[in-house]
């Protein structure tokens, strides 16, 4: 994701620095949890990093995989959090059963 800066002249003539960006919503992971992202969208793909307990993701876009049930319910929804990296839509509150975005191309 991009963020572009433009710049301003406002009327009294001085230089303002503008910034334009889509706005990305940050959600949380499931308390007391250590979150496995993987690189691939199932329980099958390698595991890249783990989230720290209180961690907070972006999701790009979301795509069905393995399903896995966590403490937010049984889902085959993996939330794509940054390139090539994906954890399960059970272990993420977004406030819904289904896709809260776009599904990953």
């Amino acid at each position: 994701m991009s963020v572009d800066r433009v710049e301003e002249v406002a009327s009294g003539g001085t230089a303002e620095a503008v910034t334009t960006a889509a706005a990305l919503t940050y959600y949380p992971i499931a308390p007391g949890v250590r979150l496995n992202v993987r690189s691939g969208p199932g329980t099958g793909y390698p595991v890249v990093r783990v989230l720290a307990e209180g961690a907070k993701v972006p999701i790009y876009c979301q795509t069905p995989g393995t399903s896995v049930t966590g403490p937010y319910g049984t889902t085959n929804i993996w939330d794509n959090i940054a390139d090539g990296q994906f954890v399960s839509d059970s272990y993420v509150r977004t406030g819904s059963d289904g896709y809260v975005t776009s599904r990953c191309a």
